[in-house]
């Protein structure tokens, strides 16, 4: 939604601000300009990605419109989901989550977090590092490796629709230049036409200019930043899972490792350690008992 509003107000200030110098508000709409360079953008866009990037970009879009999802909230209901299986594995050992894993659809713990269990990623990365674990045989230290791995993958394929977002950004001045090498070509077409009609064809390849900074710099460019900043989001709730499950393997307590999660939180989401105890302890996260914090 705030990107939506930031768009608006680029080009309301740009339009407004050219209004305010008594700019005749029609020479912008050139629409073959506007088709030249969208249409050049998206033809360099299918020529330069394979079919799942652009799906991944379509998807990423969507994302940056919605916002990040990965707010305090759901920091609280993954670190409380944690907590209840780190407690079970407690009690029954590691085999006694085993079902949990190999079916977290049916599982009492994770199919009371549907946001979870919806993020096949992260579903799939907590439930394959808990299965290392029971099988048994994996050191900590393997296990973290194979977590650096998996996150490592992850992330490249995410910031693959960032790539190609900002080379279109950085593709579009060019773009505009194009446009406006051919309004020059049509100019000198017709240089034996009235003044009027030369200036208006001038006047139409310096907006094809105009159009490719604007929408480099005010649209296609800052939307890529965001989807960085929404890319990183994502990584950081997969480091949180990370240094949760790791803790827990090296042997703290499910309270000492759930802690060490919530501080691996970042810090503009990032729960008080009262928020989480509370959830923690409530009716269906009964705390482990106060011997063992």
């Amino acid at each position: 939604m705030f990107s939506i509003i930031g768009i608006l107000v680029v080009f309301g200030a740009v339009i407004g601000g050219f209004l305010m110098e008594k700019g005749p508000i029609l020479v912008l709409m050139q629409p073959s300009e506007f088709v030249i360079i969208a249409g050049a953008a998206m033809g360099t866009l299918l020529a330069a990605n394979p079919f799942h990037v652009l799906k991944k970009i379509l998807a990423g879009l969507m994302t940056v419109l919605k916002g990040s999802k990965y707010s305090q909230q759901r920091y609280v209901d993954t670190l409380k989901m944690m907590f209840l299986v780190f407690n079970k594995a407690r009690k029954g050992g590691l085999v006694g989550i085993e079902s949990d894993v190999e079916e977290p659809e049916k599982s009492p713990v994770f199919s009371k977090y549907p946001d979870f269990l919806g993020c096949h990623h992260a579903r799939d990365f907590v439930c394959d590092t808990m299965r290392m674990a029971i099988t048994g045989g994996a050191t900590p230290f393997d296990v973290d490796q194979m977590m650096e791995l998996d996150m490592d993958v992850h992330h490249a394929g995410a910031s693959q629709p960032v790539s190609a977002l900002i080379t279109v950004a950085d593709s579009l001045p060019g773009l505009g230049i194009v446009a406006a090498v051919l309004g020059v070509v049509v100019t000198m077409s017709a240089l034996g036409g009235p003044p009027e009609e030369i200036g208006h064809k001038v006047a139409a390849a310096l907006v094809g200019t105009f159009l490719g900074i604007l929408l480099c710099y005010g649209m296609v460019g800052p939307l890529a930043a965001n989807l960085t900043k929404l890319v990183d989001d994502e990584h950081a709730y997969y480091h949180v899972l990370r240094v949760v499950m790791l803790s827990f393997l090296k042997g703290m307590s499910p309270t000492l490792a759930i802690e060490v999660g919530r501080r691996a939180v970042p810090e503009h989401v990032r729960p008080s350690f009262k928020e989480v105890e509370q959830a923690c302890r409530h009716k269906d996260g009964a705390a482990e008992p106060a011997a063992a914090a």
